[in-house]
């Protein structure tokens, strides 16, 4: 595999003088689970975090990252960015909000600054791992330097 660009999450780490990981991968198209970036880096599943888009009623596009076996859950989402009801973003809409497509979508360097919430079982561990921002390429980093850099906040919505 060649190595890869820094891609504007890896930059935005730099920036702000945040140590982490690169981790690359084999990507495989038909499969861009968690469960496969976690088979593929030799890491564990609890360690995988996937970034998801959403939006709610009252406050717009949100971000969230949860732990890749599990499942986001939206009331918990609302009730943690003040909505009423959140819903996940069509899938063709993702690219356009943030710059990144499906499999290579980081909580980290997206087209503009959206409210982020961190699945609070992250708190838990001394590394996590989360999209670098392409496909192949994933940033094993601590989780509250993670929140430092999103901005983002814990809550328990897994």
């Amino acid at each position: 595999m060649k190595a890869k660009k820094k891609t504007n999450a890896a930059r935005l780490l730099d920036s702000l003088g945040i140590p982490y990981e690169l981790l690359e991968y084999e990507v495989d198209e038909n499969d861009l689970s968690a469960r496969h970036v976690a088979e593929s880096t030799g890491q564990p599943i609890e360690r995988i975090y996937k970034t998801l888009v959403a939006k709610g009623d009252k406050h717009g596009v949100l971000v969230a990252c949860v732990p890749g076996a599990r499942e986001l859950d939206l009331k918990a989402l609302a009730q943690a960015s003040g909505n009423k009801k959140v819903e996940m973003v069509p899938m063709k809409d993702v690219l356009g909000l943030t710059g990144y497509i499906r499999g290579g979508c980081s909580p980290l360097g997206m087209k503009k600054a959206y409210p982020t919430y961190i699945d609070d079982s992250a708190e838990a561990f001394d590394y996590i791992i989360v999209s670098a921002g392409q496909r192949g390429l994933q940033l094993k980093l601590e989780p509250q330097a993670l929140a430092r850099a999103a901005e983002a906040r814990f809550y328990p919505i897994s």
